[in-house]
């Protein structure tokens, strides 16, 4: 027996939409990222890319449990003695909603080549409306 590992031509690639309106965070970005790595198939490998296009739409209408919205923070470092930044979820929220959405989706995929490869398949939009139309997306169920 061999295993069968498709070829690049072989792959179809299909888009999907999801309304992020009133879903919540982790576990909308959770089955964002399986479809984006392609588990949903029964030809799935590990090391390639047979990944779907995702939309999310209505970003600024998604919702955290708890007290996430009041304690959340994303932080990041500049390499240099006191540059660690602190921002609130709240902050991120109200300028730009689809960063939350990226960066939840981000931290689920691998940290490699192939990650990086695989998050430029992913299209947030703040608002119902995307430019997507010509690629007919589907609404992922």
């Amino acid at each position: 027996m061999k295993t069968y590992s498709p070829k690049a031509g072989e792959i179809q690639e299909k888009w999907w939409v999801v309304d992020a309106d009133g879903q919540i965070l982790g576990r909308m970005a959770s089955r964002v990222a399986s479809v984006l790595r392609g588990k949903h198939r029964a030809e799935y490998a590990p090391h390639m890319d047979l990944g779907d296009h995702v939309i999310v739409i209505n970003a600024k209408k998604i919702s955290v449990t708890g007290r996430k919205a009041i304690l959340k923070e994303y932080d990041r470092y500049s390499g240099y003695p006191g540059g660690r930044r602190v921002v609130k979820f709240g902050t991120i929220f109200s300028k730009h909603p689809e960063r939350i959405i990226e960066h939840a989706v981000k931290g689920m995929l691998p940290h490699n080549r192939l990650g990086r490869e695989l998050y430029r398949k992913l299209r947030v939009y703040a608002g119902p409306d995307h430019p997507h139309e010509a690629q007919k997306p589907e609404p992922l169920p």
